[in-house]
């Protein structure tokens, strides 16, 4: 069988977060430069304590953690489509219908969006930070347009 290629696509919108993320990136890649250069001179000097190799690789792994988890900043996504929205945040991912999705909204003072769902309960949606300014309220334009378009439809 062929598959049709007219389908609508999965997702019509996909935003992930861009300042935060840059920072993230250069921040994990200075955590792990410095434990490197840590690792590396632990043994240059005479402190009277006495470290092995096994020490300098301890301490570049500990970089290589900490900056491992300074990048779950860029791990947040959000996926909008026909058949709801999908959040992934730093560790969890969650699947919203659009029967659940009351509005995308935005407090004063927030450092990212929130989908508000029924019983006056919330889901972080961090892919959508203010310190991407035009780009997160495009992100939000479009996930409220494409709210219009499904949700109202389901909620009918």
């Amino acid at each position: 069988m062929t598959e049709n290629t007219t389908e609508v696509p999965e997702w019509e919108l996909e935003a992930r977060p861009r300042k935060s993320a840059r920072y993230a990136i250069a921040v994990a890649a200075l955590l792990i430069l410095v434990h490197l250069t840590l690792g590396i001179l632990l043994r240059t000097g005479a402190t009277g304590v006495y470290f092995q190799r096994v020490d300098q690789i301890g301490i570049f792994l500990i970089g290589c953690g900490l900056g491992g988890g300074v990048l779950l900043l860029t791990r947040p996504r959000v996926r909008v489509g026909a058949k709801g929205v999908l959040v992934r945040n730093l560790v969890t991912e969650k699947f919203v219908e659009w029967d659940l999705v009351n509005s995308l909204s935005f407090p004063p003072g927030a450092s990212w969006a929130r989908i508000e769902i029924p019983d006056d309960e919330y889901i972080p949606v961090m892919a959508i930070q203010a310190n991407d300014r035009e780009y997160a309220v495009a992100a939000a334009r479009k996930f409220r347009a494409l709210e219009r378009k499904y949700g109202s439809s389901v909620a009918e």
